[in-house]
């Protein structure tokens, strides 16, 4: 006879295996039940309307979907999927867990359209609560799960997915991604991939791992003269490489979320105007990252490094959310630095790109060098910016120049003055030009005002001054341009001597090394570099050097001016063309420039130049032009009195 508990044992597994019964046979129904109230939601939320042709269970574990798709009302359609089918732990499942072990994929397509200010993926932007979601608190860290969590998930260990298309359209623009057949293997993959931008198709062949369990991902991409979509069109640049790998794996530690691997790049070419005129070829980069990123910040740890052809250094770069409401980069705090100890000098000018430094192409040197640079810029608080940038040598020794012999301002040189980037005048430096002035022609006072106006400092440092440079920083992401570039003296000649004038960044780096080569490598003395710099100073309209401003203005040789006349040429170099603004209309200094010739006049008494009694005598009713350049104030009015700008 059989016991009451045996009997309520009995009913209570046949109940459960009947409840799991009635659950398989209405299981398919189950799952339209749900997918039916989840989709509900979303179509009243975001606006758009979400259907499917078939959607059921295929045996135990096996989840098919036919004719899904995803239409924006009052827009084309978003999304179009002729089949997919999921393979699912059933252990897992029965464990109230969603484990993909297998996905089947064919005939998708995502179109992205976008007609003026009218796009099909608005309704993507759309935050739970039905409203515009771009002020939306940003947690990064979040943000990083949730994208990783999906690839690893749409990725699963085996996967086959066939026929897929994904276009972005924008007015009269298109970009096309076409995949063929995309085929995952016991974690691995490999497939070709066309890329279709404005009519230029591109053929890809990719290849790589994805492994959620261990959370790692690696992909290999490679084509002949790949170029990277998207980057012309959105920010006028093109980058093209030959071959392109990337591994990391992801890790946990805290709030934030942890990313190390490597990345590789081989052929890597890039073209931009801002950084230079013509394309820079940077061979072959590697780095190897740790990267953290937190809820409002995205740090690349100093123990990663980057290695560039025989170059490689240890960075550090923090971006932060600064809290402040502000668009693009001026929400945001960055602080970055690079320390790299002594190291052979040539692993630095073999290691230039080509394309970037023209004049050091070629260079051959001995040595060793050091670098430590800081930079600290909150753009909330831009008067608070700190920088520091120092290359310092041991036994540095130049043996073979590049395309350019550094030395050619210790002698007689041609120099060729541009307009607007055009060649307008070439003359010689040197006692051949016969408005060439030597150094010891020039009156002190003249030497002594242009220095006190331009460089102070000059005879003094090694062709930089941090504290210049750190203001321009700050002065030209206030103007948000390229404004002010804290120039020295040294900067202001190797621009001119040798290098274009483009204001890109190539210029400015090749600038500051040409300099930093002139000044360590005394390849021309100070006085030379300041007799160059004084004979080729732009001082009026198509007037250059010091002689021909002497008599343009006060129709005399640099050795008759006079006290005010000097402090006045030295106020104009910044502005040249533009001297009359300081004018009134009948062509007398303007009142306002009584402040600025008693500053150059206190500043020369302190240099011993002049006497106290002498700079309390100066007196800007004595600048008369007598010069060509009188002939301004033949009853013309004046334009104004801007604040003179210095690049």
């Amino acid at each position: 006879m059989i016991s009451k508990k045996r009997k309520i044992g009995i009913i209570a597994a046949a109940s459960a295996l009947a409840v799991c019964a009635v659950l398989f046979a209405f299981r398919s129904q189950f799952l339209r039940n749900v997918a039916d109230k989840k989709i509900a939601g979303l179509e009243e939320r975001m606006r758009i309307d979400i259907g499917y042709g078939k959607l059921q269970f295929d045996g135990l574990d096996e989840v098919s979907l036919e004719g899904l798709y995803v239409l924006p009302r009052q827009r084309d359609t978003l999304l179009a999927l002729r089949s997919l089918k999921l393979e699912l732990s059933a252990w897992k499942l029965l464990a109230g867990r969603v484990d993909v072990e297998r996905v089947s994929m064919d005939g998708l397509r995502v179109n992205f359209l976008k007609e003026k200010e009218a796009a099909n993926y608005d309704f993507l932007f759309v935050n739970q609560s039905g409203t515009a979601g771009s002020h939306a608190e940003t947690d990064y860290a979040r943000k990083t799960e949730l994208l990783l969590d999906a690839l690893f998930d749409l990725l699963p260990a085996d996967a086959r997915l066939t026929d897929i298309d994904i276009a972005e359209r924008k007015d009269s623009n298109s970009v096309r991604l076409s995949i063929p057949e995309f085929v995952i293997r016991n974690h691995r993959f490999e497939s070709k991939v066309a890329f279709e931008e404005d009519g230029h198709t591109q053929l890809w062949q990719t290849k790589g791992e994805v492994n959620s369990a261990e959370r790692r991902l690696a992909l290999s991409v490679s084509a002949p003269d790949l170029t990277v979509p998207y980057l012309k069109r959105r920010l006028g640049a093109e980058i093209k490489f030959d071959s392109l790998y990337c591994r990391f794996v992801q890790e946990r530690k805290g709030e934030s979320v942890r990313l190390s691997g490597q990345a590789q790049v081989a052929g890597l070419e890039v073209c931009h105007w801002r950084l230079s005129p013509s394309a820079v070829n940077l061979n072959d980069g590697a780095i190897d990252f740790r990267i953290s990123v937190e809820k409002d910040a995205v740090e690349l740890d100093s123990a990663s490094t980057v290695r560039f052809n025989k170059l490689a250094f240890h960075p550090f770069l923090r971006a932060e959310k600064n809290g402040q409401p502000a668009e693009g980069i001026f929400g945001w705090h960055f602080t970055a630095s690079v320390n790299k100890p002594w190291f052979p000098a040539d692993e630095l000018f073999s290691s230039l790109p080509e394309g970037l430094f023209e004049h050091l192409d070629g260079m051959r040197v001995s040595g060793e060098l050091a670098y430590r640079g800081f930079v600290d810029v909150d753009f909330s608080l831009l008067d608070s910016l700190k920088f520091d940038s120092r290359l310092e040598s041991k036994d540095f020794r130049i043996l073979q120049f590049g395309r350019s012999d550094l030395r050619k301002m210790s002698g007689e040189f041609e120099y060729t003055a541009y307009e607007g980037g055009s060649p307008v005048r070439t003359f010689a430096v040197g006692p051949s030009w016969n408005h060439f002035v030597p150094l010891d022609s020039i009156p002190l006072t003249m030497q002594t005002a242009v220095l006190q106006s331009e460089d102070g400092a000059f005879f003094y440092h090694q062709g930089f001054l941090t504290d210049a440079l750190r203001e321009a920083m700050i002065y030209d992401l206030k103007k948000r341009k390229f404004a002010r570039g804290g120039s020295t003296i040294s900067m202001q000649l190797v621009k001119n001597v040798f290098l274009n004038r483009n204001k890109n960044l190539a210029r400015k780096l090749e600038e500051a090394l040409i300099v930093w080569v002139i000044e360590t490598g005394r390849l021309t003395s100070k006085e030379r570099m300041y007799e160059v710099y004084l004979n080729i100073a732009e001082w009026g309209p198509m007037v250059y050097g010091i002689c021909e401003a002497a008599d343009y203005y006060f129709a005399k040789r640099p050795s008759a001016l006079t006290l005010e006349e000097s402090i006045f040429l030295a106020s104009i170099i910044p502005r040249p063309k533009h001297f009359m603004w300081s004018f009134t209309e009948d062509g007398r200094l303007k009142d306002t420039q009584e402040g600025y010739f008693r500053l150059i006049g206190r500043r020369l008494v302190a240099k011993g130049v002049i006497s106290e009694a002498e700079a309390a005598g100066i007196d800007i009713s004595k600048v008369i032009l007598r010069g060509e350049a009188k002939r301004y104030f033949a009853g013309k009015p004046s334009a104004g009195n801007p604040d003179p700008v210095r690049e």
